[in-house]
């Protein structure tokens, strides 16, 4: 499957394909960046992000997320993370925090984006 850009509510969203090459260094943000060129929202799968994304000491998570950000892009990542939800307790204060936010959030599916982007 190859990325994708779609209008969902409105709004412009570029979805990273679920099998792309896995996102771990800020030059690989810029890369998607330019994919992206033209959409507000980036989708990324929890599968094209490495296990240390999750481990917030690892400052993958800040970077790619920093410089999405700083380029007025907006970032949802979709997949179930449970599992690292309940081996890091920072980990749960961030995606709770960003979930409050209107810049990054961590959603289930793409049936949970939607319906977000629509309220």
């Amino acid at each position: 499957m190859n990325d994708q850009q779609i209008e969902i509510a409105g709004t412009q969203v570029h979805i990273c394909a679920p099998d792309g090459p896995a996102l771990r260094h800020e030059t690989d943000a810029s890369d998607l960046l330019g994919q992206a060129y033209g959409s507000e929202w980036i989708v990324i799968p929890t599968s094209r992000l490495d296990n240390d994304f999750f481990r917030l000491s690892t400052r993958i998570a800040g970077t790619l997320i920093q410089k999405l950000v700083n380029y007025h892009c907006r970032v949802a990542i979709v997949g179930d993370i449970t599992s690292h939800l309940s081996q890091s307790g920072a980990l749960r204060d961030f995606v709770r925090e960003a979930n409050r936010g209107t810049q990054v959030w961590f959603v289930r599916d793409m049936d949970e984006l939607t319906a977000r982007l629509q309220a």
